[in-house]
Protein backbone atom coordinates (compact mmCIF):
# COMPACT_ATOMS: atom_id res chain seq x y z
CA UNK A 1 0.00 0.00 0.00
CA UNK A 2 2.60 2.53 0.64
CA UNK A 3 4.21 2.11 -2.84
CA UNK A 4 1.06 3.08 -4.19
CA UNK A 5 0.63 5.98 -1.85
CA UNK A 6 4.20 7.10 -3.02
CA UNK A 7 3.09 6.53 -6.93
CA UNK A 8 2.75 9.42 -8.98
CA UNK A 9 -0.25 11.05 -10.05
CA UNK A 10 -2.53 9.53 -12.99
CA UNK A 11 -5.04 10.56 -14.97
CA UNK A 12 -7.40 8.11 -15.37
CA UNK A 13 -10.00 8.60 -18.37
CA UNK A 14 -12.49 6.77 -19.18
CA UNK A 15 -15.22 6.77 -21.95
CA UNK A 16 -17.67 4.52 -23.15
CA UNK A 17 -21.33 4.61 -25.18
CA UNK A 18 -24.04 5.70 -23.47
CA UNK A 19 -25.29 2.15 -21.61
CA UNK A 20 -21.82 0.51 -21.12
CA UNK A 21 -21.96 0.80 -17.12
CA UNK A 22 -18.75 3.19 -17.44
CA UNK A 23 -20.16 5.89 -14.52
CA UNK A 24 -20.68 2.70 -12.50
CA UNK A 25 -17.36 0.66 -12.99
CA UNK A 26 -16.09 4.09 -12.10
CA UNK A 27 -17.66 4.64 -8.72
CA UNK A 28 -16.95 1.22 -7.78
CA UNK A 29 -13.35 1.91 -8.49
CA UNK A 30 -12.93 5.31 -6.73
CA UNK A 31 -14.49 3.66 -4.37
CA UNK A 32 -12.36 0.62 -3.48
CA UNK A 33 -8.79 2.56 -4.79
CA UNK A 34 -6.88 4.62 -2.39
CA UNK A 35 -5.76 7.91 -3.46
CA UNK A 36 -8.41 7.90 -6.11
CA UNK A 37 -10.92 10.62 -6.66
CA UNK A 38 -13.27 11.67 -9.79
CA UNK A 39 -12.81 14.97 -11.66
CA UNK A 40 -15.83 17.03 -11.01
CA UNK A 41 -16.66 18.56 -14.86
CA UNK A 42 -17.99 21.90 -14.89
CA UNK A 43 -21.14 22.45 -17.69
CA UNK A 44 -23.44 24.92 -18.67
CA UNK A 45 -26.15 22.83 -18.00
CA UNK A 46 -28.72 23.02 -15.24
CA UNK A 47 -28.92 20.63 -12.45
CA UNK A 48 -30.79 17.89 -12.31
CA UNK A 49 -32.82 16.62 -9.06
CA UNK A 50 -30.49 16.24 -6.17
CA UNK A 51 -27.62 17.26 -8.18
CA UNK A 52 -25.02 19.62 -5.91
CA UNK A 53 -22.88 22.49 -7.15
CA UNK A 54 -18.87 21.39 -6.85
CA UNK A 55 -20.03 17.82 -5.88
CA UNK A 56 -21.95 16.62 -9.37
CA UNK A 57 -20.93 18.89 -11.36
CA UNK A 58 -19.87 23.00 -11.38
CA UNK A 59 -22.26 24.51 -12.79
CA UNK A 60 -21.40 27.48 -14.98
CA UNK A 61 -23.21 29.63 -17.27
CA UNK A 62 -22.56 30.24 -20.65
CA UNK A 63 -21.19 33.25 -20.11
CA UNK A 64 -18.92 32.28 -17.02
CA UNK A 65 -17.83 29.25 -19.12
CA UNK A 66 -17.08 31.03 -22.29
CA UNK A 67 -14.82 33.76 -20.25
CA UNK A 68 -12.91 30.29 -18.42
CA UNK A 69 -12.75 28.98 -21.69
CA UNK A 70 -11.18 32.08 -22.91
CA UNK A 71 -8.63 32.69 -19.93
CA UNK A 72 -7.72 29.38 -20.26
CA UNK A 73 -8.89 27.64 -17.37
CA UNK A 74 -9.56 24.34 -19.26
CA UNK A 75 -7.90 21.27 -19.82
CA UNK A 76 -10.47 19.85 -21.99
CA UNK A 77 -13.87 20.94 -22.89
CA UNK A 78 -16.24 20.42 -25.91
CA UNK A 79 -20.05 21.08 -26.58
CA UNK A 80 -22.39 18.35 -26.57
CA UNK A 81 -26.05 18.60 -27.08
CA UNK A 82 -25.83 22.27 -26.91
CA UNK A 83 -24.73 22.20 -23.24
CA UNK A 84 -21.13 22.82 -22.70
CA UNK A 85 -18.58 20.66 -20.96
CA UNK A 86 -15.00 20.42 -19.63
CA UNK A 87 -12.33 19.94 -16.98
CA UNK A 88 -10.75 22.67 -14.95
CA UNK A 89 -6.89 22.80 -15.62
CA UNK A 90 -6.65 23.18 -11.68
CA UNK A 91 -8.55 19.52 -10.94
CA UNK A 92 -6.08 18.16 -13.00
CA UNK A 93 -3.09 19.62 -11.68
CA UNK A 94 -4.30 19.34 -7.76
CA UNK A 95 -4.69 15.91 -8.47
CA UNK A 96 -0.89 15.76 -9.55
CA UNK A 97 0.36 17.49 -7.14
CA UNK A 98 -1.20 15.37 -4.56
CA UNK A 99 -0.17 12.07 -5.95
CA UNK A 100 -3.71 11.03 -7.06
CA UNK A 101 -5.62 9.17 -9.32
CA UNK A 102 -8.28 11.58 -10.98
CA UNK A 103 -10.86 9.69 -12.52
CA UNK A 104 -12.47 11.19 -15.58
CA UNK A 105 -15.88 10.06 -16.49
CA UNK A 106 -15.52 11.78 -20.48
CA UNK A 107 -16.56 11.23 -23.94
CA UNK A 108 -13.29 10.49 -26.34
CA UNK A 109 -13.91 14.06 -27.55
CA UNK A 110 -12.45 15.53 -24.56
CA UNK A 111 -10.40 12.40 -23.36
CA UNK A 112 -8.15 13.03 -26.63
CA UNK A 113 -7.37 16.46 -24.93
CA UNK A 114 -6.27 14.94 -22.18
CA UNK A 115 -3.97 12.59 -23.62
CA UNK A 116 -2.22 15.24 -25.84
CA UNK A 117 -1.68 17.93 -23.04
CA UNK A 118 -0.63 15.15 -20.36
CA UNK A 119 0.61 11.99 -22.41
CA UNK A 120 2.95 10.83 -19.27
CA UNK A 121 0.33 11.29 -16.95
CA UNK A 122 -3.16 10.03 -18.66
CA UNK A 123 -4.14 6.64 -19.14
CA UNK A 124 -6.62 5.55 -21.45
CA UNK A 125 -9.67 3.44 -21.45
CA UNK A 126 -12.84 2.23 -23.50
CA UNK A 127 -14.99 0.48 -22.11
CA UNK A 128 -18.23 -1.38 -24.07
CA UNK A 129 -20.72 -3.80 -23.47
CA UNK A 130 -20.33 -7.48 -24.65
CA UNK A 131 -22.01 -6.45 -27.69
CA UNK A 132 -24.43 -4.02 -29.68
CA UNK A 133 -27.18 -6.26 -29.59
CA UNK A 134 -26.34 -6.35 -25.27
CA UNK A 135 -26.47 -2.51 -25.69
CA UNK A 136 -29.58 -2.18 -27.12
CA UNK A 137 -30.96 -4.10 -25.02
CA UNK A 138 -29.62 -2.31 -21.86
CA UNK A 139 -30.99 1.26 -23.42
CA UNK A 140 -34.70 -0.83 -24.41
CA UNK A 141 -34.21 -2.15 -20.48
CA UNK A 142 -34.48 1.66 -19.57
CA UNK A 143 -37.71 1.99 -20.65
CA UNK A 144 -37.09 5.43 -21.09
CA UNK A 145 -35.97 6.13 -24.77
CA UNK A 146 -37.84 5.84 -27.89
CA UNK A 147 -36.86 3.41 -30.79
CA UNK A 148 -35.23 7.13 -33.11
CA UNK A 149 -33.24 7.51 -29.36
CA UNK A 150 -32.28 4.19 -29.43
CA UNK A 151 -30.80 4.13 -32.98
CA UNK A 152 -29.19 7.04 -32.38
CA UNK A 153 -27.51 5.83 -29.64
CA UNK A 154 -26.34 3.09 -31.15
CA UNK A 155 -25.35 4.57 -34.28
CA UNK A 156 -23.23 7.19 -31.94
CA UNK A 157 -21.55 4.03 -29.80
CA UNK A 158 -20.61 3.01 -33.15
CA UNK A 159 -18.67 6.13 -33.92
CA UNK A 160 -17.17 6.31 -29.97
CA UNK A 161 -15.87 3.07 -30.33
CA UNK A 162 -13.97 3.69 -33.98
CA UNK A 163 -13.02 6.87 -32.30
CA UNK A 164 -11.59 5.31 -29.12
CA UNK A 165 -10.10 2.23 -30.95
CA UNK A 166 -7.98 4.88 -32.85
CA UNK A 167 -6.78 6.73 -29.68
CA UNK A 168 -7.36 4.55 -26.84
CA UNK A 169 -4.16 2.42 -25.49
CA UNK A 170 -6.57 -0.18 -22.94
CA UNK A 171 -10.55 -1.62 -24.13
CA UNK A 172 -12.72 -3.64 -21.01
CA UNK A 173 -15.80 -5.16 -22.31
CA UNK A 174 -18.06 -4.57 -19.11
CA UNK A 175 -19.94 -8.08 -19.09
CA UNK A 176 -19.27 -8.94 -15.63
CA UNK A 177 -19.05 -5.62 -13.13
CA UNK A 178 -16.40 -7.14 -10.60
CA UNK A 179 -14.25 -8.65 -13.24
CA UNK A 180 -14.30 -5.65 -15.25
CA UNK A 181 -13.02 -3.78 -12.03
CA UNK A 182 -10.45 -5.59 -11.62
CA UNK A 183 -9.25 -5.04 -15.04
CA UNK A 184 -9.47 -1.95 -13.96
CA UNK A 185 -7.42 -1.62 -11.16
CA UNK A 186 -5.08 -3.58 -12.79
CA UNK A 187 -4.68 -0.90 -15.56
CA UNK A 188 -4.12 2.02 -13.47
CA UNK A 189 -1.87 -0.26 -10.99
CA UNK A 190 0.37 -1.03 -13.10
CA UNK A 191 0.74 2.16 -15.35
CA UNK A 192 1.68 3.93 -11.69
CA UNK A 193 3.96 1.42 -11.34
CA UNK A 194 5.74 1.80 -14.68
CA UNK A 195 6.35 5.23 -13.84
CA UNK A 196 8.49 3.89 -10.78
CA UNK A 197 9.88 1.16 -12.44
CA UNK A 198 8.16 -1.23 -10.36
CA UNK A 199 5.56 -3.06 -11.80
CA UNK A 200 4.08 -6.34 -10.68
CA UNK A 201 3.88 -9.16 -13.21
CA UNK A 202 0.47 -10.73 -12.07
CA UNK A 203 -0.74 -7.13 -12.46
CA UNK A 204 0.51 -6.37 -15.56
CA UNK A 205 -0.46 -9.42 -17.21
CA UNK A 206 -4.34 -8.60 -17.09
CA UNK A 207 -3.52 -5.34 -17.70
CA UNK A 208 -1.51 -6.41 -21.52
CA UNK A 209 -4.62 -8.64 -22.02
CA UNK A 210 -6.77 -5.19 -22.41
CA UNK A 211 -4.45 -3.37 -25.19
CA UNK A 212 -6.82 -2.01 -27.71
CA UNK A 213 -4.47 -4.26 -30.37
CA UNK A 214 -5.77 -7.97 -28.44
CA UNK A 215 -8.97 -6.48 -28.62
CA UNK A 216 -11.91 -7.84 -31.31
CA UNK A 217 -13.85 -4.95 -31.80
CA UNK A 218 -15.03 -6.20 -35.33
CA UNK A 219 -18.84 -6.48 -33.86
CA UNK A 220 -18.77 -2.37 -33.19
CA UNK A 221 -17.16 -1.74 -37.11
CA UNK A 222 -13.46 -1.25 -36.31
Amino acid sequence: MSSEASAPGQLLVISAPSGAGKTTLARRFVGVTPGARFSVSATTRPPRGSERDGVDYHFLSPGDFAARVAAGDFAEWAEVHGRSYGTLRATVEEALDAGAVAVFDIDVQGGSQILDRWPAQAVSVLVVPPSPAELERRLRGRSTESDEAVRLRLAAARTEVSRAAARYRYVIVNDRLEEALGRLSAISRTARAVRTGAPDPDQAAIAATCLVERADLSAWGV
